[in-house]
């Protein structure tokens, strides 16, 4: 009886619509003409397995556990995953500066990693791969990183060739889905030539003046409209974004509207990676234009940032009308200061425009701040509530209590000083 195709989804919504998905009994193969442009959506289907408490069993042969690891980042702390090392006894020569690793921290794992003693015997791999797989329920998913070490480690394109044409067909009676890495440019077309025949799905990855393309050069049982049709892409080495994605946003500048609310909290681009878990080239390519977040990053960066996520898109007048506001306040920044001297808190909402800006600021007792707390070029008004300031402007001291008013005009303090017993707080006003 004819068995219906599991679709299921590659992490990348992009590739899903133009490849129609991918398949359980899939066999991806990744043409890399740069040697790391497949990483990225290697990572991308790891994530989605483990969203999906899918098993994956990553085989290395040019790789040790510890670089695989610092690789994964967060992605290595996860129950589902396993790596199979062929790398420890492969190519690392079963050197004692690898194997420390796993006396180190053996016992910090919560994945687990398992060494194939003779990795330069393909039969011993493969009894390697099928016994981890006979220990696992469902789908089990595979990343092959790569086929051009194997090829290396075992001496020529025939073991290769053998070795890939014996387990895509095992692998397909399984249902899983696996992805093999090749460099395409350490093979011969007859060998790439025999691999397409017997994979799934075959895709091509390039980089030429500075873009990476994608091409898809087989999908089996799948007809997408872009076989063998370059499609150019961007990625930081986990979001992935194509350009057709790009255009759709070419109209808005979500980079400039990050950028501006960012800064309106007085949060550096490290604040904001650290608050979102990225990295700051990130952030920074993100306010350039250069990339865009994924949805799941965008939701995280408007939580961060304490406004809806519809701020990134409206204009400038869509909460004109808005009197009464409601809510605590959000968090801010101070990117200047030590984390622990102040406290900050804006009482509207970042994304409303407006020519004044209200804030509650709290300033331990004890604590000195060696700059003003705001880089501004309008009037500020600040009401004490609680406590007493010193506060320095041109080297002039000046003291506040509750109910004092303080004024600041073109001049900054350059120094504010609670030396009472209590926190100090003020009400505080930006004024455009």
């Amino acid at each position: 009886m004819f068995k219906k195709k599991i679709r299921v989804s590659s992490g990348v919504s992009q590739l899903d619509q133009l490849l129609g998905g991918l398949f359980i009994g899939d066999n991806v193969v990744w043409y890399d003409e740069a040697g790391s442009l497949a990483s990225a959506f290697s990572f991308s289907f790891i994530h989605e397995s483990q969203s999906r408490d899918k098993p994956l069993i990553y085989v290395s042969f040019d790789r040790s556990p510890r670089t695989i690891l610092e690789d994964l980042g967060p992605l290595a702390e996860s129950q589902h995953l396993t790596i199979l090392d062929c790398f420890t006894h492969g190519k690392g020569d079963g050197s004692e500066l690898f194997s420390k690793f796993f006396e180190k921290d053996g016992a910090r794992w919560p994945y687990q990693i398992v060494q194939v003693n003779e990795p330069w015997k393909p039969d011993k791999v493969a009894e390697s791969i099928y016994s981890l797989h006979n220990t696992m329920k469902g789908d089990v998913r595979f990343v092959f990183d790569t086929l051009t070490g194997m090829q290396e480690l075992w001496g020529g394109e025939e073991s290769i060739l053998k070795f890939y044409s014996r387990s895509c067909p095992r692998l397909y009676e399984l249902e899983t889905v696996a992805y093999w890495i090749m460099e395409k440019g350490a093979h011969s077309d007859r060998l790439k030539a025999n691999i397409n025949q017997i994979a799934q799905v075959a895709i091509d990855l390039s980089i030429k003046r500075g873009k990476s393309a994608l091409k898809i050069l087989k999908a089996d049982k799948r007809k997408p409209d872009t076989l063998n049709v370059p499609v150019h892409y961007w990625d930081d080495g986990m979001d992935i974004v194509f350009e057709s994605e790009k255009r759709q946003f070419s109209r808005i500048d979500l980079g400039s509207r990050v950028k501006e609310l960012r800064t309106r909290q007085d949060f550096s681009q490290k604040d904001l990676a650290g608050m979102v878990g990225v990295t700051p080239s990130t952030i920074s390519q993100i306010e350039s234009n250069s990339i865009y977040p994924s949805l799941p990053a965008l939701i995280k960066i408007a939580e961060t940032l304490d406004v809806d996520i519809g701020s990134f898109f409206r204009g400038e007048n869509d909460l004109a009308g808005r009197i009464v506001f409601t809510g605590g306040g959000s968090k801010v920044g101070f990117a200047d200061l030590p984390r622990d001297s102040l406290s900050g808190y804006r009482l509207s909402p970042a994304d409303f425009e407006a020519k004044a800006e209200p804030y509650l600021i709290d300033i331990p007792a004890g604590n000195e701040l060696k700059s003003h707390f705001f880089v501004h070029k309008g009037d500020e008004v600040g009401y004490i509530l609680a406590g007493e300031l010193q506060v320095t402007v041109n080297n002039t001291v000046h003291r506040a209590r509750v109910g004092d008013v303080i004024y600041l005009t073109s001049d900054m303090p350059s120094q504010w000083k609670n030396a009472g017993s209590e926190t100090a707080r003020l009400f505080w006003l930006k004024i455009r």
